[in-house]
């Protein structure tokens, strides 16, 4: 009997023809540690650093020697003469002496843009948490949403018993009734939509995690936010090491060396070469050939080309210092803004507590009167309902709250290891 239970068992589950998953539990720091590891978009943001790290290496390659190697044969003939082989090998070298000190501020202007690739990776991060904080937050929220749902459903039988009660004994009219059945619906439409939006929340979470395959996940959490709300922060100083503005910052800077190099390049440029190998009609050759020197270039005519190039460096410079200006401005309006919005969901999640304790007890004692016909069906119901809204609405302004908190922290620059 009980083989022939387990292999029914196995039937069943074959016949769905999908797999069967436990749900993996997650916490917050669970998350942050996936996310920092595998998330694309801070893949390229690495990347992107290790891109200007190279970048500064190619332009600072200019201030050391040079140095090649060759090995050349060549054969040919002049009139009235017979064919002429020569062969050649040997190494050839040459250093930069002076170029009016361009490639030294081509170099400070690729340090300054590693430093601004650094500062936009923070900015990436502080964005990646922000997302990967809504979207556990929005998993959080559904699956609380199941259990008031159900709540609500339970309030909902239990009115749609008692009102069947009245209507069975003449008590109460069939639009009393067929209300209370719509309003059981209802509860019961809003748990399976709460069953999706979960999956929809799941499946956003997996994304910001950076993983590649889906796999059911609950997670693990609560709705308490943890910043302090004594006393107002100082915008200011936060400003000043945002990301946003350190990068902005970076780039103006880079921008001024961009100058000086555009200034410079007008300067004559001098360098050493020098060559030293072996050469003669036959392999391996055997004359020794040397030469070194010094080369000075400075192009007389290029049809505006250095001028239009300093006036652009200008122009580049103007834009970088009007960014920096106004990344600074937005920060502190940012900052402003979303510290308000914070304290205010804070302040709502109070309010809403209280208006849940009140209906609560409201409902009570409204039960009590409609059952022995002391209320009538249009007052009792009008408490049911707001008894329904008060659970909703509690728990939309905590999760309001934690997101609000998430904001806040996005618009301080605060990145994933804001959590450690």
């Amino acid at each position: 009997m009980k083989q022939g239970f387990f292999f029914s068992i196995v039937l069943a589950v074959v016949a769905l023809g999908r797999p069967v998953w436990a749900a993996e539990t997650l916490t917050w720091e669970d998350c942050v540690k996936e996310a920092a590891k595998n998330n694309p978009d801070l893949i390229v943001a690495v990347e992107g650093v290790k891109q200007s790290t190279s970048d500064k290496q190619i332009t600072a390659s200019a201030l050391y020697p040079q140095v090649t190697s060759s090995v050349g044969a060549t054969t040919g003939k002049a009139a009235g003469a017979g064919t002429k082989d020569t062969y050649t090998y040997g190494v050839s070298g040459s250093q930069l002496v002076f170029d009016g000190f361009k490639t030294v501020s081509d170099v400070n202007a690729a340090k300054q843009n590693i430093l601004a690739s650094k500062e936009n990776y923070r900015f990436v991060s502080s964005d990646v948490r922000q997302r990967l904080r809504s979207a556990f937050i929005d998993l959080l929220y559904a699956q609380t949403l199941i259990s008031v749902t159900e709540d609500i459903i339970s309030i909902r039988k239990s009115n749609l018993v008692l009102i069947s009660l009245r209507y069975q004994s003449g008590l109460e009219h069939k639009g009393a009734l067929l209300t209370a059945e719509a309003n059981l619906a209802q509860a019961k439409f809003e748990l399976e939509q709460a069953k999706r939006d979960v999956l929809v929340a799941q499946w956003q979470l997996t994304k910001e995690m950076g993983r590649k395959d889906f796999v059911p996940m609950e997670v693990k959490g609560d709705f308490e936010t943890k910043s302090d709300q004594q006393q107002d922060p100082d915008f200011q100083a936060i400003a000043r090491n945002h990301p946003s503005l350190q990068k902005a910052t970076a780039q103006k800077n880079a921008a001024v060396f961009g100058v000086k190099s555009a200034k410079e390049n007008f300067f004559p440029v001098i360098s050493a070469d020098t060559n030293i190998g072996k050469s003669s009609a036959h392999w391996p050759p055997q004359s020794n050939t040397w030469n070194v020197g010094l080369g000075l270039s400075l192009p007389l005519f290029e049809g505006g080309l250095k001028t239009a190039e300093l006036d652009k460096a200008k122009s580049l410079l103007t834009e970088a210092q009007a960014t920096e200006r106004s990344t600074q401005d937005s920060v502190l309006v940012a900052l402003e803004q979303t510290w308000a919005l914070l304290k205010d969901a804070l302040e709502n999640v109070g309010v809403k507590q209280k208006f849940l304790v009140a209906t609560e007890e409201r409902s009570k004692i409204a039960q009590a009167q409609y059952s022995i016909g002391l209320m009538s069906y249009d007052n009792w119901t009008i408490i049911e309902d707001d008894l329904v809204s008060a659970k909703k609405n509690l728990l939309n302004a905590q999760a309001a709250a934690l997101l609000a908190e998430a904001n806040w922290i996005l618009a301080k620059g605060e990145t994933l290891e804001y959590e450690k």
